[in-house]
């Protein structure tokens, strides 16, 4: 099958915010890639309850380190989403197929992953006195940015 786009999670802990984010894949005809230890099980109700009834149709691989997703996505335009970073997320002309990939919401992308890949890591641009946004709400902006600018709406 041919996907809009990829959304990479690098160990996410909030099953939540994982459900969210499943569900978003659903509803834009992205891949869902869970890569490293999650922080809850897949048959967690709360998954579940976020993802709504659409989790049966989510398409979906879990890996069990980064170096096992590197390989089973070869060839990849990888496109990491960091703080700091390289460049704002609106700076990147994205195509289809990319891998959005994000980190886990206590501590984002392993810091040796985001200096092996710097040149391709992109911020969203923050106001005020957070540390972060919600991982969910990363991957949403990141995502319809992606989309408005590949047209596919």
């Amino acid at each position: 099958m041919k996907y809009n786009l990829h959304v990479v999670l690098i160990e996410p802990q909030i099953p939540y915010n994982t459900g969210n984010i499943g569900r978003l894949c659903v509803a834009t005809n992205s891949k869902l890639h869970l890569v490293g230890k999650l922080g809850f099980s897949l048959n967690d109700k709360y998954l579940k309850r976020a993802g709504l009834d659409y989790w049966s149709l989510l398409d979906y691989e879990v890996y069990k380190n980064f170096e096992d997703f590197l390989e089973k996505n070869e060839g990849g335009r990888f496109i990491f989403v960091e703080f700091p970073a390289f460049k704002l997320y609106t700076e990147v002309s994205y195509q289809e197929g990319d891998y959005l990939i994000f980190g886990a919401e206590d501590y984002g992308i392993p810091r040796e992953i985001i200096e092996r890949y710097w040149e391709n890591s992109v911020s969203i641009p923050m106001f005020g006195p957070v540390r972060s946004l919600n991982l969910s709400s990363s991957v949403a902006i990141v995502v319809y940015e992606a989309l408005r600018q590949i047209k596919k709406f």
